[in-house]
């Protein structure tokens, strides 16, 4: 039977490793599902596979972009589809892994879907609209999507509401969801999640992790990308988490030790939307990524 395995969980949770395991066992073809990876030149603060790994066990959608061009969640539900379809065409079976949840959404329900209300956040803006004013409300829509603002008017109230409440779901411009006509795929999904039990844990690994992009050259790597000239932070690419604070760290707006923390606190704040869409995935396969025989028990369901 053709089918497609999702391998998904929050970021530093020990996705790529698990996938890469299967791989040495079974018929898998790797296809990245992560809005940062398609970037080339970013590779120690997207936690990119070494150029070793990539080499024995080649990831799809991994440097397909320059970080000076767009990519939406509809480019990538054709890219993926389109490698999908390629490795079932060889008899093989297509392994999706990472943390872009948007993603993973697209291919299972299509483009036409939108996260469905969440009641706590829309008090929260309606008091912030009671408090503040739409207007004021509009304004900081215009900074988080610019193009959807430029659509809605400042004082429509439910559609400004709407469009802040989706971005703070999916940490996503609504922009990027209006994609018409685009299916879910027709295939059956092995869908699988990791996460460490404990969430100190993974704030623990998310802490670590970042303090070693540090040492491996993660400034260097950010500096490189802001000497260019033609790059900014309205580019979603350097609006990346990480990315976004070490620019603003060479601009001049925080010293470095601020934005080490700042990027810390802006990793966390991204699991914890990766948890939120989690838990709403039906059918899911969670496993612990600290079990020491999570290959063994992951392979069965597979």
């Amino acid at each position: 039977m053709k089918k497609v395995i999702f391998i998904m969980g929050p970021t530093a949770s020990g996705k790529t490793a698990l996938a890469i395991e299967l791989a040495k066992k079974m018929p898998i073809d790797i296809i990245s599902v992560d809005s940062a990876m398609i970037y080339k030149g970013m590779d120690i603060g997207t936690a990119k596979p070494s150029p070793e790994i990539l080499q024995e066990f080649p990831h799809k959608l991994i440097d397909i972009k320059d970080p000076s061009e767009a990519y939406s969640v509809a480019d990538f539900y054709q890219d993926a589809k389109k490698e999908i379809e390629n490795s079932l065409a060889k008899g093989r079976i297509p392994l999706l892994v990472g943390g872009t949840m948007l993603y993973f959404n697209a291919l299972r329900n299509g483009l036409s879907q939108l996260p469905k209300a969440d009641e706590a956040i829309r008090e929260r803006l309606l008091k912030e609209a009671e408090s503040q004013g739409w207007p004021e409300l509009h304004k900081k829509l215009s900074e988080i999507d610019p193009e959807a603002a430029a659509k809605i008017k400042p004082t429509d109230s439910q559609r400004i509401q709407r469009a802040l409440e989706v971005y703070e779901i999916t940490g996503e411009p609504l922009s990027k969801l209006w994609v018409p006509g685009m299916e879910g795929l027709p295939y059956p999904i092995v869908a699988i999640a990791v996460a460490p039990k404990d969430r100190s844990i993974l704030h623990q690994r998310i802490a670590e992790r970042f303090k070693i992009m540090i040492e491996q050259g993660f400034i260097d790597e950010v500096k490189s990308l802001y000497h260019r000239g033609d790059l900014s932070e309205k580019l979603p690419s350097i609006r990346c988490v990480g990315y976004r604070q070490i620019w603003q760290y060479l601009n001049g707006e925080m010293n470095l030790d601020q934005a080490i923390e700042k990027s810390i606190v802006a990793t966390r704040q991204l699991a914890k939307r990766q948890f939120t869409w989690l838990r709403s995935w039906p059918d899911l396969n969670w496993f612990d990524s600290d079990d020491p025989d999570l290959f063994k028990k992951v392979l069965p369901v597979i």
